[in-house]
């Protein structure tokens, strides 16, 4: 969760009035924020605030402020406007098409008559990496810049150009630099470093050329390479209609529209009474374009029950009689781990992330991208991908414990990851079991004899009408295993398994010196 660093005092004299810790505490559970930690810089007290990570409008102390004066109703709800000017009068960026190789969007506002002092100015930059941190997800979704329009002129253009075109002073610096020799000059910078993947492969880099009221900001019209112009910011607020008993009833207590107004108008959410027929009202509520958290029905009700105060819910005893159980699936996974125990397996746990070599090449696999789920930016290349089988797992704890005595005798139940379009998050997770035995010899007849007790256990019949059997791989080459000696395991005319002789050279690319058999199979098939 981020956490928002304000200096007491300084708060203190925002809220208009002294509080103990204790107090503060209070005020932050209240509203939903929790005080994480007290520090002092330089002679100042610095309370560090925690803030649900949806809360983007809390990331500064501005922000901060705003919203407990109006939970405590010292101020009213501020009304978001863009200023009404004709559209030849607005300043204009114009996008060109090789935008669209790299980032291809713009937007953009004008804000006049800022002044900052010192400590306006570091809240400002500090929301601004704050935003970088969260929704811009460090900046790969989306970077925001803000300019001296005393030093600017418009119109503007968004380009992409080479970066060997690009040449300007960068902030802070009194030498220009081209774009290749910038993103050198910053690889030693410890700040911005993090950041220069986002760009450096790309053939072109995006760059902009330039050729009084509270609450109000000036609009950008931004004109496309195709001619399409729009006109930013939006700041209007939209309307969400909420049945009474929505809100009230998803929360458990009784209070009239009028009070749920009260409540939701401190949460900075304007709300008004509406008439549906008879005795059902609802609730009109607007939802401002700083509180981007709010989506549903039960956001509202949320916020209604932080500004009720969840002291003042009393604790009900459940209606329902029902408790919750273990499913089916955790519930056989746990047996087969015991069995696998009395077999004489040892249980390990590796690692859900591996290298992508681990997967391919090490198996004598060929590359293939239509299953594995790649990682963007990999903090290490020992974890570039999600994993698509076990085997790799259970080979490495072989290779690290070479010199224990044998037969080493292994296994995992756990998940992997395949790429499913079918699927909302585009990738599935499976369930799977695997074990591996070790020794002097290749101790296939024990993987083989561990399948059907696994079998045996989960009430399957060796039978291929109505239970499992059990074929050969027909000569054909499995890269994991030795030639001839794999086995697939056949469930209602499908496979859901395999076992067999590790092949020589997985076992040297995974520097096992040993002969190993080895077992998978995908559990969930037998609860689908």
């Amino acid at each position: 969760m981020p956490k928002v660093s304000v200096g007491r005092d300084r708060l203190f004299e925002a809220l208009g009035k002294e509080y103990t810790q204790e107090e503060f505490e209070d005020l932050c559970f209240e509203f939903g924020l929790e005080l994480d930690d007290v520090a002092t810089e330089e002679d100042e007290v610095i309370y560090k605030v925690e803030v649900a990570a949806n809360r983007y409008d809390l990331l500064c102390f501005e922000g901060l402020v705003r919203a407990l004066r109006i939970f405590k109703e010292l101020d009213q709800i501020p009304k978001y406007s863009v200023f009404d000017i004709p559209r030849e009068s607005m300043l204009k960026i114009h996008v060109k098409p090789e935008t669209a190789l790299v980032r291809p969007y713009v937007v953009s506002a004008v804000l006049r008559d800022i002044t900052f002092d010192q400590a306006s100015y570091k809240s400002f930059i500090d929301l601004q990496d704050m935003l970088h941190q969260n929704i811009c997800r460090g900046r790969t979704l989306v970077a925001i810049g803000t300019h001296d329009l005393d030093t600017i002129q418009g119109p503007f253009t968004y380009e992409a150009l080479p970066p060997t075109e690009i040449n300007f002073v960068p902030l802070k610096q009194v030498k220009s630099f081209r774009g290749d020799e910038l993103m050198k000059f910053y690889e030693s910078d410890m700040k911005l470093k993090k950041f220069l993947h986002i760009i450096e492969k790309s053939p072109v880099f995006p760059v902009i050329y330039d050729c009084n009221r509270k609450f109000e900001v000036e609009p950008v019209e931004v004109i496309s390479s195709d001619g399409h112009s729009c006109v930013y910011p939006d700041l209007s607020a939209y309307n969400m209609e909420v049945p009474l008993s929505k809100i009230t009833g998803r929360i458990g207590v009784s209070a009239d529209a009028n009070q749920v107004i009260s409540l939701l108008n401190r949460m900075q959410l304007l709300a008004e009474k509406s008439v549906l027929s008879g005795d059902l009202c609802s609730i009109i509520v607007s939802v401002p374009p700083t509180r981007s958290d709010v989506l549903e029905a039960c956001d509202v009700a949320e916020d209604f029950a932080i500004a009720y105060g969840f002291d003042n819910i009393l604790a009900q005893v459940s209606s329902s009689t029902q408790g919750g159980g273990e499913q089916s699936l955790s519930q056989i996974s746990n047996l087969i781990r015991l069995e696998f125990a009395m077999c004489g397996f040892t249980e390990v746990l590796t690692w859900i992330l591996c290298s992508y070599k681990d997967i391919t090449s090490m198996l004598n696999k060929k590359d293939n991208n239509s299953t594995s789920v790649k990682i963007s930016n990999p903090r290490s290349a020992d974890f570039e991908v999600s994993r698509t089988t076990l085997m790799p797992g259970l080979l490495k704890t072989v290779r690290e414990n070479n010199h224990h005595p044998k037969p080493i005798k292994i296994f995992e139940v756990g998940d992997v990851v395949l790429l499913n379009e079918m699927n909302d998050v585009g990738a599935r997770n499976r369930h799977h079991l695997a074990a591996l035995f070790c020794d002097d010899h290749s101790g296939f007849e024990v993987i083989h004899g561990l399948v059907q007790r696994i079998m045996e256990v989960m009430d399957i019949p060796c039978d291929s009408d109505s239970g499992y059997c059990i074929k050969d791989s027909d000569g054909v080459e499995e890269g994991e295993f030795l030639p001839g000696s794999k086995g697939s395991i056949i469930h209602k005319g499908e496979s859901v398994g395999s076992f067999g002789i590790v092949h020589p050279e997985v076992l040297g690319n995974f520097k096992i010196s040993f002969p190993c058999s080895y077992m998978e199979i995908d559990l969930q098939c037998f609860f689908n």
